[in-house]
């Protein structure tokens, strides 16, 4: 996908409207719309003025744009939206921007996805932003997996930890290969950590029937702290915790602030 990062893009075919959303040039916008140019006029690639005020996280720009009749779902002849670019640069106002004018906040299964985005790119605010306005936590693309594994590879934890504050599947990875398993893999301890407070599965195997300590690098620090716990029995808060957790359901854990519980133990189950 070269116009992914919208690298590669052609200059020959960029209208003035590109140029100053480019740029963050709001007055010279202002004024090319007033003056009656199309919004919605787009490259030889299909990228439009909102593509790229999006990707130079130029919200101001983003805004008159959409304010102007700029379609918000557009895509590029890579199935790339200004949404998606929105996340690449970890722009939360644009997601914002665009997510209140109708933005859709899940690509299909084909096209470059947001959330998959602002997982590898380490952006929580954009993670959280997208969740809040309707993206599946789990949204599993078959050649990325889910963007808790996505976040993993890319050993973003803040966004694992909000992946997993927002009820995303410990479990689920890419195939048969776990969020653990791509975090041992990487030596990133402190994710590994995390995961296993979340009730991570350290028997799982993956397809080569490894379990996450054997994906460890060999005398990695990751490969010690797994086999101490490996063998360490686990706390029975820790246990507590992710049985009430799972009997909750993530479609509830909003709900764990109204229970009636001393204000530790509400802190406590929600990670906090």
């Amino acid at each position: 996908h070269p116009q992914l990062d919208n690298m590669d893009r052609s200059w020959a075919d960029r209208s003035p409207l590109h140029d100053a959303a480019c740029q963050g040039r709001l007055l010279a916008l202002r004024n090319l719309i007033l003056q009656g140019h199309n919004v919605n006029v787009v490259t030889i690639d299909h990228v439009s003025p909102l593509h790229e005020a999006c990707l130079g996280d130029h919200v101001a720009c983003a805004r008159a744009l959409i304010a102007a009749g700029a379609n918000v779902n557009v895509t590029t002849i890579d199935g790339v939206t200004p949404l998606f670019n929105a996340c690449s640069v970890g722009s939360v106002s644009c997601a914002e921007v665009l997510l209140e004018n109708g933005a859709k906040p899940q690509a299909l299964v084909f096209q470059p996805s947001p959330i998959h985005q602002a997982s590898s790119k380490g952006s929580s605010g954009c993670v959280e932003t997208l969740i809040r306005w309707g993206a599946d936590v789990d949204f599993d693309i078959p050649h990325l997996g889910t963007p808790l594994y996505t976040a993993c590879v890319s050993q973003a934890i803040e966004c694992v930890q909000r992946l997993l504050r927002e009820g995303a599947n410990v479990q689920k990875g890419r195939y048969m290969e776990s969020p653990l398993h791509a975090a041992a893999e990487k030596d990133c301890t402190a994710i590994v950590k995390l995961l296993l407070d979340f009730g991570a599965d350290i028997h799982a195997r993956n397809i080569e029937f490894q379990r996450p300590v054997e994906a460890a690098p060999p005398s990695s620090l990751t490969e010690g702290f797994l086999l101490v716990y490996e063998a360490t029995p686990q706390p029975l808060s820790q246990l507590c915790r992710q049985r009430i957790r799972d009997r909750v359901g993530r479609d509830r854990f909003h709900l764990i602030n109204h229970l009636p519980l001393p204000n530790p133990l509400r802190n406590y189950l929600q990670y906090r």
